[in-house]
């Protein structure tokens, strides 16, 4: 594909997600529609179309409208690439940009367009974030760096990174984590080099790293929200002895596979099973959030969140550590993180907490901004200091 057409591409693309299909969803449908579509055109459609997602609305501003070719030109635009050459009409490029196209100047000025957020959680926004704000928001507009954890228990990070380059994976080391390695050059060998097959390397952001390298001293450890079980993967690399829930167990079944590629044992329990487990020495309630601090890497999240769903999300954090405080054994650690930027989510909810449990208190909070090392991060340790 020509490089017009990879834009006309993406430009369809939009137009299916404007209709409300999701991003992911209407990417793999135009995939399935484009066979003659290669690896490298694949993925520089999505390039584009999420380019666009991270700065809807100066995109829209820059090119005069919501469609996906107004859209298109705007984030082009804003890049400052040259639009002729892609816009030529030739082939399956667009067509030319019209006379109105071409005088559209206008340049973002509202706080929302400049932001790229949704009106409604500017004053949120602007409360969790203070001076960092602006910053937090600009930087949450461009693409997030790909990030790698070096299981330790199989090589240290100066053999992982030597292994990677041999399979022409450039990395170099990441300052949030010890474990952390950025990937510069390469990403798309990652998957075939041999070093992440034999669970030398997993995909892990470095602030998700440095959540668990401020892990207390445990024996027994309970990932209680686990997913795709990342940070358990994370904790038993570090040599702990780690089990882990999730509400939803199908969430957790590629972690077997995970767990026997990085040489460690993780035990799984479902919730009916779970309360007869109690007494861990470490809790960690990764909660479920909006996200905020990783909308570089999903950036449709911050256009679909509502406040009804903020609401919601807050009401299930609670939730979330008001049932796992009975696991937690006397003296033990219940570490509270989520990837949000939003004070509701962190702050606010361990505060929350703390009134409605007496007899605990906070002995650290955490926050990791959005920054070129990280995405947003936020962690709490609480403990109970009496019965």
């Amino acid at each position: 594909m020509t490089p017009g057409a990879r834009v006309a591409a993406a430009i369809e693309v939009l137009d299916s997600i404007q209709t409300g299909t999701p991003a992911e969803q209407a990417l793999t449908r135009w995939a399935r529609q484009s066979r003659f579509a290669g690896s490298k055109d694949r993925a520089a459609v999505r390039d584009h179309v999420f380019d666009v997602l991270r700065r809807r609305r100066s995109a829209a501003v820059y090119g005069g409208g919501q469609t996906g070719r107004a859209l298109m030109i705007g984030a082009l635009r804003q890049e400052e690439t040259d639009l002729t050459p892609l816009f030529s009409g030739e082939g399956h490029a667009p067509a030319p940009l019209t006379d109105h196209e071409i005088a559209q100047t206008t340049a973002p000025t509202e706080t929302g367009d400049r932001w790229n957020l949704p009106d409604w959680i500017l004053p949120e926004f602007q409360r969790s974030l203070g001076e960092e704000a602006d910053a937090t928001a600009f930087e949450l507009q461009n693409r997030a760096q790909i990030t790698l954890r070096v299981n330790l228990q199989k090589m240290t990070r100066d053999a992982a990174l030597a292994a990677l380059q041999g399979e022409g994976v450039t990395t170099h080391p990441n300052p949030l984590s010890e474990t952390a390695l950025t990937v510069t050059d390469g990403a798309r060998r990652l998957r075939n080099s041999q070093t992440y097959q034999d669970g030398g390397v997993e995909l892990q952001d470095a602030a998700s790293q440095a959540v668990i390298d401020l892990l207390p001293p445990a024996s027994r450890c309970l990932d209680y929200c686990a997913g795709g079980g990342g940070k358990a993967l994370a904790m038993a690399a570090k040599g702990l002895d780690v089990s882990a829930h999730d509400i939803a167990p199908r969430r957790m079944q590629d972690l077997p596979a995970r767990a026997s590629r990085a040489g460690v044992e993780i035990a799984q329990y479902n919730t009916a099973k779970l309360a007869g487990q109690a007494g861990f020495d470490l809790v960690l309630c990764d909660a479920p959030c909006s996200g905020s601090g990783a909308w570089r890497r999903s950036p449709e999240g911050k256009w679909t969140l509502t406040l009804d769903r903020l609401d919601a999300l807050n009401g299930t954090q609670d939730d979330i550590l008001d049932k796992a405080v009975p696991l937690v054994a006397t003296g033990g650690t219940l570490v509270y993180a989520t990837c949000s930027v939003l004070r509701c989510e962190n702050e606010d909810r361990i505060a929350a907490f703390l009134e409605r449990h007496k007899g605990w208190q906070c002995g650290l909070q955490r926050r990791f901004n959005v920054m070129q090392h990280g995405d947003g991060f936020f962690t709490a340790h609480l403990t109970r200091v009496k019965l």
